[in-house]
């Protein structure tokens, strides 16, 4: 038996040059530019590589986990060395999750070209798999992972190991019977086709096989009328059965001789009946409802802390990537620590400590492209700003002409809020979370520079203690005109007591809290939280001595109301 992706790979030419491999350089950054390589294996599924020094050692990934790829200088790495080599050598593979990007750089632009085709064309060949080739390519990948010798064969002992590895639950006793059943060769071991035969024999469903037995004349197969009959009698079906029959064995029955005779086997009967299309549920019911009209202040809200790092609080690498991932993860909520920067342009980093730097232009480039690739209700952009005055007008400039109509610059209906809006009413727009001159009421008559005093934001927060020693011994700080119309409906502020906010509040301010603040008001005073958070929205940090980027357990806090809490 052999792979769907190996048989697509068969008749390919670009993936014909993959499995023959090539000498790709691997970037880790502009001064870690190493050699390996890289070839396709037989299951035109996995990748291998190795140095060609390295001995034995090798690493492989399955392109399965691929989701895109990225071609030319389109990451900070590949730009880095974009002197040294051209952007028709270069490529990016993107995975999924939280595995880091993978820049390579060809010999020749040609060379490039066949892996960017070749990748991709594996991409949507996965995707566009049948229920059978998925479970096909599902039983052989796990096949090829127990196989550790890679002679295509397994005793009895190496196939319960592999089961418990699949989740398979079995008794001994009948596994081992139908093993050996399985076993046409009697050499007390399976071959590849043969573990896919004593898979399914395992697997099989009797309920399946009753139902299969009942409209079955010969027990063997359905006949276009037998199955005609199941769909009237069991689904409930009226006129259009026949057709629809007919339909079923087109798009599930895996053996072409079945289809040639207008039949269903049980193995396409038992794929039809796992199918989507085959539940006992209204597929129309199966749409997931949320009342998204209600104020933004009543929802939780899938947020990150210190975003842009994809490591340690202290060293770690601050990356566009980090906001990549975080947004395609469904994250609503991202956060930007803005300093100056040199030639005027704005960066981005963990102030004073050793993590790196990335322009702030390119952070809201990649939350422009981003920001509503997975989900179409509204992103908060929390603006920790460091800034001096001609800087911050610059994040202002750039947010206006980057973000573009995607910025919320004044209330939806131009009137005072009473209420926050609803996700639903916010649906494409990004809010500025950040301190703001006066509020939504007031006219737009003011100077365009005016001190504001720093708010402590409860217990510092732990961007850095330096920074925010620094911030208070100055004890006034100057906010840009132009950055503060940008704030409408997240206006950070600092937290006195739950009696002066119930007094003095606006629901479009919202205050940020320490994770040892926000249990400690919790515990303390748990039910005017709650009140508190009905109205406005609460942020909620972890520690500063979580420098290894670990997490709370946001559970209690949840309990209270609180929506933005951040998780590192």
């Amino acid at each position: 038996m052999e792979s769907p992706q190996s048989l697509f790979a068969q008749g390919d030419e670009d993936l014909q040059v993959m499995k023959a491999g090539a000498m790709l350089r691997k970037v880790k950054s502009r001064s870690w530019k190493k050699q390996r390589h890289f070839r396709l294996q037989e299951d035109g599924q996995t990748i291998w590589y190795k140095s060609r020094w390295a001995g034995t050692g090798h690493s492989t990934f399955s392109v399965a986990d691929v989701d895109v790829v990225r071609e030319g200088h389109q990451s900070e790495i590949l730009l880095s060395i974009a002197d040294e080599f051209p952007a028709d050598l270069c490529f990016t593979l993107v995975f999924r999750g939280r595995r880091s990007n993978l820049d390579l750089v060809a010999e020749s632009p040609s060379e490039a070209q066949v892996w960017i085709r070749g990748v991709r064309k594996l991409i949507q060949n996965t995707k566009s798999m049948n229920d059978k080739e998925r479970l096909d390519q599902w039983i052989w990948d796990w096949f090829q992972k127990a196989d550790k010798n890679k002679d295509g064969r397994m005793n009895f002992k190496e196939v319960r190991t592999l089961l418990k590895m699949m989740n398979v639950d079995m008794n001994e006793e009948y596994a081992l019977r139908l093993f050996t059943m399985a076993d046409n060769s009697e050499s007390g071991c399976l071959e590849n086709e043969e573990f896919v035969q004593f898979y399914k024999m395992l697997t099989e469903r009797e309920d399946v096989w009753r139902v299969f037995q009942d409209y079955s004349r010969d027990g063997q197969i359905l006949t276009l009328a037998e199955l005609e009959d199941f769909l009237k009698q069991e689904q409930q079906e009226g006129e259009r059965s026949l057709e629809h029959a007919q339909e079923l064995i087109d798009r599930y029955e895996p053996s072409e001789n079945a289809k040639k005779h207008g039949a269903m086997s049980i193995d396409g009967f038992q794929m039809y009946l796992v199918s989507p299309e085959g539940a006992i549920l209204d597929p129309q019911l199966l749409a997931l409802h949320q009342d998204m009209s209600q104020p933004l202040s009543h929802y939780f809200i899938c947020s990150s802390h210190n975003t842009y790092l994809m490591d340690d609080q202290l060293r770690g690498q601050s990356s566009q990537e980090a906001y990549i991932q975080a947004l395609k993860r469904g994250c609503r909520c991202v956060e930007v620590d803005c300093w100056d920067g040199p030639n005027g342009e704005p960066v981005v980093y963990h102030g004073h400590t050793f993590t790196s730097k990335i322009l702030f232009r390119d952070v809201i480039t990649t939350l422009a492209e981003y920001a509503f690739k997975v989900s179409e209700f509204p992103v908060i952009l929390s603006l920790e700003n460091h800034c001096s005055m001609e800087q911050q007008r610059v994040m202002a400039q750039l947010l206006d002409t980057i973000l573009g109509d995607t910025l919320l610059r004044a209330p939806l209906d131009r009137l005072v809020p009473q209420q926050l809006p609803s996700p639903q009413d916010l649906k494409g727009k990004v809010l500025l979370k950040a301190k703001k001159i006066g509020g939504v009421e007031e006219s737009e008559t003011l100077t365009d520079e005016v001190t504001d005093e720093v708010s402590d934001e409860d217990e510092a927060d732990p961007k850095s203690l330096s920074a925010e020693a620094l911030r208070l011994n100055d004890k006034k700080s100057k906010f840009s005109r132009e950055l503060s119309d940008l704030v409408v409906y997240c206006k950070s502020v600092h937290f006195h007591s739950f009696e002066y906010s119930r007094l003095h509040s606006k629901c479009y301010e919202m205050s940020s809290f320490s994770e040892s603040k926000a249990r400690k008001l919790a515990k303390d005073t748990g039910a005017e939280f709650v009140r508190h958070n009905s109205r406005q929205l609460s942020r909620v940090y972890p520690s500063g001595m979580r420098t290894d980027s670990s997490n709370y357990n946001p559970q209690e806090l949840w309990n209270v109301g609180c929506q933005i809490e951040t998780g590192h």
